[in-house]
């Protein structure tokens, strides 16, 4: 029989004294936010360690620390290259590993429910347990195992998702948009394909702080892993479409919030002729019209399609086989397929199309007016919705075991009741230092610091907070990861 393990996460009661305070101060030097007395939410019971520092007028940053080292290593058989799967794939890749002579365990958990997907249970086939100390003596049983033929890998449990006493290691920003005279932006670095660290961009930038941005695709061609996966626009021009009805921080002067959106992109030729535009600089599918901007960065694509190049005020100077470079100042229209078809007949020179761009908040209904000030980012799984825990995986495109449960860094942003923005990296991948966070306690940290809206952000390697051009966290990676877009606070 299947040993049973509890993933379940013990439930934090949030009430009026747990939520931090927020205060009026006379000077810079002292917060305006303060953290919360009440218990840490993750972990053992008890007051987090903090340091705190002011940044600049109306912006503070805190250090977190909280828990203890105790969890240790095992071993995971892998089921087609993954470390947890059905009942029967765990079943018999142990029952491989007997075979040869290995002490192998199956091993039940439970995915917690989120508000948009279901409870889920799953099985890992795992060898023995080591502390700390003894990753070595892990390493030689996978190196055993692959001389017998089975694949396996060494396994931190504190990145199960499971009770743990962690520790966690969290920076945390606030910006108290009463005393910040500046304001926040979103930048995709210096063109829209290619990646840039989040320290680049801000240095650029002037950046007094910033932290990474949403998902960028790293599923396509290897020049265009900048990307955003989702809705970009970067001082009121959309640069990547969004995916419809997923989670997106809307940025305008010093006030930010969080919705979920759509974009709806369409074109009208000079003879009436209307159609519909399916995306915006990214690689082309078949029967596709898309729009390229002078962000770029890249040729578009080379594929047999058909090209109209658009001055700014929509005239086409010229119709082009696909595969060129979108000059500054203009932009293209690239048809594949029967979208190929739709320019060769509706876009000739010299006449005008009329490109209609809206980005719709589908909590009011109504467009986002995409003003020079507005900045819109992609997040990857909502976390906080009107106070209450209200994780979003599945209409973000992370329902799955290793994104909802397992515990990663991680990049968040949140908005309290009065509009201060906050801002936290928790820091992951470091066993014995730091554990990272599960989506859910993800959203356990952000109430528990104050926030009523909150999303997750890019994770991973890609987490990083940036305060007056230096790393204020500690990225898995070992150094900074190029990513596909930041939010930047500027003066």
């Amino acid at each position: 029989m299947p040993r049973r393990l509890l993933a379940g996460l013990a439930v934090v009661c949030l009430t009026s004294a747990t939520v931090p305070a927020l205060t009026a101060t006379a000077t810079a030097e002292s917060a305006r936010w303060t953290v919360p007395q009440k218990a840490f939410p993750l972990g053992e019971a008890g007051q987090v360690k903090q340091k705190h520092k002011s940044v600049a007028a109306g912006i503070d940053m805190f250090t977190l620390r909280h828990g203890k080292k105790s969890d240790g290593y095992t071993v995971s058989l892998l089921m087609k290259g993954k470390d947890s799967g059905s009942r029967a794939n765990a079943e018999a890749v142990a029952q491989s590993a007997r075979d040869a002579g290995f002490p192998v365990v199956v091993s039940e958990f439970v995915r917690p429910g989120v508000a948009d997907h279901p409870e889920g249970t799953g099985y890992m086939a795992r060898i023995g347990s080591w502390s700390l100390s003894k990753r070595d003596e892990a390493a030689k049983m996978v190196k055993s195992l692959k001389d017998a033929g089975i694949a396996s890998k060494v396994d931190f449990l504190g990145d199960d998702g499971t009770p743990t006493t962690g520790p966690w290691d969290v920076r945390v920003l606030t910006v108290d948009p009463k005393a910040f005279r500046g304001s926040y932006h979103a930048s995709i670095g210096k063109t829209v394909a290619a990646r840039e660290t989040t320290s680049s961009m801000a240095k650029r930038a002037g950046a007094i702080a910033a932290v990474n941005g949403g998902f960028f695709n790293i599923h396509t061609a290897k020049n265009l892993r900048g990307e955003p996966v989702g809705v970009s626009v970067v001082d009121g021009k959309l640069l990547s479409e969004a995916v419809a009805g997923r989670s997106a921080l809307i940025l305008k002067g010093r006030t930010a919030r969080i919705t979920e959106v759509r974009t709806d992109i369409s074109v009208v030729s000079a003879d009436g002729e209307k159609t519909a535009v399916t995306g915006v600089n990214r690689a082309a599918l078949p029967d596709e019209l898309l729009l390229y901007t002078e962000e770029y960065g890249v040729k578009t694509p080379k594929d047999d399609g058909a090209e109209a190049v658009l001055d700014a005020r929509g005239a086409v100077l010229e119709l082009r086989p696909s595969g060129g470079k979108v000059a500054p100042g203009t932009r293209v229209l690239h048809g594949t397929g029967i979208m190929a078809d739709w320019i060769w007949s509706h876009a000739w020179e010299q006449w005008t199309v009329k490109i209609n761009t809206k980005v719709v908040d589908l909590r009011t209904g109504k467009a986002i007016p995409l003003t020079k000030d507005t900045s819109v980012i992609g997040g990857g799984v909502g976390l906080v919705r009107n106070g209450r825990e209200h994780v979003t995986a599945k209409a973000d495109g992370h329902a799955n075991v290793n994104m909802i449960l397992r515990r990663h860094p991680r990049t968040l942003a949140g908005v309290t009741r009065n509009g201060t923005l906050i801002l936290a990296t928790v820091d992951g991948r470091r066993p014995g230092t730091t554990v990272g966070a599960s989506m859910i306690e993800a959203a356990q940290l952000m109430l528990w610091l104050g926030a009523r809206q909150a999303i997750n952000l890019d994770g991973g390697g890609s987490s990083t907070m940036i305060v007056k051009n230096k790393p204020a966290n500690h990225p898995s990676d070992g150094t900074e990861r190029g990513v596909g877009d930041a939010l930047l606070i500027t003066p």
